[in-house]
């Protein structure tokens, strides 16, 4: 806590609430998130860059198929408050959370030593770090995707694909995807998964004669809200004969869809 500079003016905040669900559609458990207004940030003063990259979909689905190729395992970790591990460059100023205010010191403001969720630089600075602890622990990004790391020793090789805070690991042998989370779990607060089941929405099934990939419990999902759930299946998408009629800017089938 700090007195506020003169010129200066602190970001408000805000508390978001969450329920984090599994890939059933049960809740999962509640978060609560304190978020800066960073909305409120002035570029040039309060931040600079912000780029960040994420990994790309098709990057996630080669090193599925390589995995698939080679019979190696797909195992999956998440930075818990990942942007908080980030190195603050700027001086950022926040107004004290409602209800953490310091008895003595309600004038006084917080100066953020580490990025909060909600500064336009947050993810920036994210990256930056993880890119950092990679090169130092012997990693190399690659080239055509600045989120996909692969180290590659006489005990094996490893490739970690980064999308934010969630990452898939697939190693030669499970002693080189035990290294690497231990190194990671040194570094960071980090959740491991285990084997990979659900990656940006996409479920990874692995079976005896490969790995699927589907998104089928966004369609039951959608189907059980309309009460839709009770249909039989269809081998194609919509009936091609169909006709379609334009309605309040929303389109319509103009008869009902036949179960």
């Amino acid at each position: 806590l700090v007195d506020l500079p003169p010129g200066s003016k602190p970001l408000g905040y805000r508390w978001i609430f969450k329920r984090k669900m599994k890939p059933d559609g049960t809740i999962d458990k509640y978060k609560a998130r304190l978020v800066i207004k960073g909305y409120k940030q002035k570029e040039g003063l309060d931040y600079f860059d912000t780029y960040s990259p994420v990994t790309r979909i098709t990057s996630i689905r080669v090193i599925i198929a390589i995995a698939a190729l080679r019979n190696l395992e797909i195992h999956q970790m998440d930075v818990k408050t990942a942007f908080l591990n980030g190195d603050l460059e700027e001086e950022i100023y926040m107004e004290q959370p409602e209800g953490f205010s310091a008895p003595g010191k309600e004038n006084k403001v917080c100066k953020l030593v580490k990025p909060l969720y909600g500064l336009k630089q947050a993810p920036k600075q994210w990256h930056e770090k993880f890119d950092n602890v990679m090169i130092e622990c012997g990693f190399k990004i690659n080239e055509c995707d600045k989120c996909v790391y692969v180290k590659d020793t006489e005990k094996g090789y490893v490739i970690l694909c980064l999308y934010v805070d969630d990452m898939l690991i697939v190693g030669s042998n499970d002693k080189i995807i035990k290294s690497t989370k231990d190194m990671l779990n040194s570094r960071f607060d980090m959740k491991d998964v285990g084997l990979a089941d659900v990656i940006l929405g996409i479920k990874i099934h692995r079976t005896s004669q490969g790995i699927v990939l589907s998104q089928t419990h966004y369609v039951e999902k959608i189907l059980e809200k309309f009460n839709k759930d009770d249909f039989t299946q269809a081998r194609n998408p919509i009936d091609t004969s169909q006709h379609l009629s334009k309605i309040k800017e929303k389109v319509f089938l103009k008869s009902n869809i036949q179960g």
